[in-house]
């Protein structure tokens, strides 16, 4: 496999920098690094890019995490090896990732479950990173970027989302 082009980041440097700015906000320690790592890693599975998998389950991997949960990931609702708030924050991440799937995208009930683990500061974190690791997806997927492949883009793309 071959890219079909540079990641557009990298020929834009105003919007990595845009990106970096908004990857820092989305850092924030109000939701746990891991949640926030589970969070990337469910999006890219669902989204299909390799490149953000290989990614985000490496950082997991450097940030402790077992084979046991990252084996789970994409079936976490059959899994016992997450907790409540880890459960509504990839819940929130599949209705906001597949936001056309269904006529209401992000049912209340999704959001209150979020709601009820995560407090305003936490939610607006959790949300940037949904929405930035889909933005990075997109970018990947659509210039078919290598996972592995692109030592720079790599590096761009883990300060940012």
């Amino acid at each position: 496999m071959q890219a079909r082009m540079s990641n557009p980041v990298m020929i834009l440097p105003d919007a990595l920098q845009a990106l970096y700015s908004l990857g820092a906000s989305a850092k924030k320690d109000d939701l746990p690094s891991r949640t926030r790592l589970l969070v990337q890693l469910r999006a890219s599975q669902i989204n299909g890019c390799s490149y953000c998998v290989d990614m985000h389950a490496r950082e997991l991997r450097q940030a402790g995490e077992t084979d046991e949960r990252l084996f789970a990931v994409a079936a976490w609702r059959d899994s016992p090896c997450f907790s409540d708030a880890e459960r509504a924050a990839l819940a929130l991440t599949e209705a906001a990732t597949r936001l056309s799937d269904r006529a209401d995208p992000v049912p209340d009930e999704i959001w209150d479950e979020a709601r009820r683990h995560y407090d305003e500061p936490a939610l607006a974190v959790l949300v940037l990173n949904i929405a930035l690791i889909n933005f990075w997806n997109r970018l990947n997927v659509t210039t078919r970027q290598v996972a592995g492949a692109n030592v720079n883009t790599r590096q761009a793309s883990t300060r940012s989302s």
